[in-house]
């Protein structure tokens, strides 16, 4: 399970996140404290507090997730 943090500024934002990790066959949950939702749902992201940094788990070693989510990843991931 790899786990890093991202952040968004606007849903624009989101709209291309989505559609980045729609292309990996992996399952994405993103979330804040116990609220979770499917990181694949545009609808179940903007129901989050996008004002605070959001916690990105994924089951994948593949390290193009990382290099393709690099503009959304916080640059401090100790959160």
């Amino acid at each position: 399970m790899q786990q890093v943090y991202i952040q968004f500024r606007n849903a624009e934002q989101v709209k291309r996140f989505v559609n980045m990790i729609d292309t990996f066959e992996v399952h994405f949950d993103l979330g804040s404290g116990r609220k979770t939702v499917n990181a694949k749902s545009i609808l179940g992201i903007l129901a989050l507090d996008l004002s605070e940094p959001l916690r990105l788990r994924y089951d994948s070693d593949d390290a193009r997730i990382i290099e393709r989510i690099s503009p959304f990843l916080l640059e401090k991931q100790a959160v």
